[in-house]
């Protein structure tokens, strides 16, 4: 059992609003969303900005909670052992599949149900705005002599392994510092301990529109929407590409009822005009996936992990 749990309630955006007349009665009145990340992290700015409008499609009160530790190892162990009454759900990214197969948690990505997934999440390169390095180039070249320190949020992450295949397909040397969320690394970029970190255009919004920082390149496939003279990773000539979901997993055994009104819930409010004002100038893209849908998914997501991982030596 993990002990060393402690939790933050965040409450700011809990809501009471009642259900629409056509909506069946949800299960319970209230709805908390938990997630490993530390405040203003990626997968918190995600939840506490869903909740106003996830509310009242569902009708219940929707509180975002921090359960921090291990890199979702304690989250995972809270969800897996949450009653499968639709009242409490995880906050998924590759880190919770990352932690299960790195670690050893007691509770790993399997003990929990994938319910939804909302989006796809690009992952982007950046550097505090006087940084010498103007290219990802410029990091590369830096690496090779010997210089390269990179950073990335959690030991257990997308971001860890994107770095990780990264410095592979250069070729290169680099020291990859691991934080415990996204503002720590954001600190260490700033301040010129770091020479590049790897986040989510969401968390990073605030610092880019300050100026503090530049982007260097992106994970992505293809170009993003709105920075489309960034250059992908692959376009700088390294064969990276990763893809960060955001969904939800809940307790397994999660009734047909729920999982219903889950897949109803997340359509509504992925197409209302005005979420979508706020999440796709973060450069989120919609990429709902019903119940079974990311089941499969998470399955094979895992598995091309752990063959990564094991190709590399990372495990055994």
């Amino acid at each position: 059992m993990i002990n060393s749990i402690w939790k933050m309630a965040g409450v700011a955006l809990a809501l009471s609003v009642a259900a629409p007349a056509t909506a069946q009665q949800y299960p319970v009145d209230t709805v908390t969303l938990i997630t490993h990340s530390s405040p203003g992290g990626g997968s918190d700015v995600f939840l506490r900005e869903l909740s106003g409008y996830l509310a009242p499609i569902l009708g219940v009160n929707v509180v975002v909670e921090n359960v921090r530790g291990g890199s979702g190892a304690a989250a995972m162990a809270d969800i897996a052992q949450a009653p499968a009454d639709g009242s409490r759900f995880y906050a998924t990214t590759p880190t919770f599949i990352y932690t299960s197969l790195l670690s050893s948690p007691e509770y790993v990505y399997s003990d929990l149900e994938p319910l939804v997934n909302f989006f796809i999440d690009p992952e982007v390169i950046y550097t505090v705005a006087d940084s010498p390095y103007q290219t990802l180039g410029d990091v590369i070249d830096a690496a090779r002599e010997g210089r390269g320190v990179w950073g990335a949020a959690n030991p257990a992450s997308l971001e860890r392994q994107a770095l990780e295949q990264l410095k592979a397909a250069a070729g290169v040397e680099a020291g990859i510092v691991s934080h415990e969320g996204g503002g720590d690394l954001m600190i260490n970029v700033l301040n010129g301990t770091l020479q590049i970190g790897v986040g989510e255009v969401q968390e990073l919004q605030g610092q880019l529109e300050a100026g503090e920082i530049r982007l260097l390149a992106t994970f992505s496939g293809q170009r993003l929407d709105l920075f489309p003279d960034l250059p992908t990773v692959q376009e700088e000539g390294y064969d990276v590409v990763v893809r960060k979901f955001r969904g939800l997993a809940g307790p397994q055994g999660l009734s047909d009822d729920v999982i219903a009104a889950w897949e109803s819930a997340v359509q509504q409010v992925l197409a209302l005009p005005e979420y979508r004002a706020v999440y796709e100038p973060n450069n989120l893209r919609a990429e709902y996936m019903s119940h079974a849908d990311y089941g499969v998914f998470i399955a094979d997501f895992a598995n091309e992990t752990e063959t990564f991982l094991r190709e590399t030596g990372v495990i055994e």
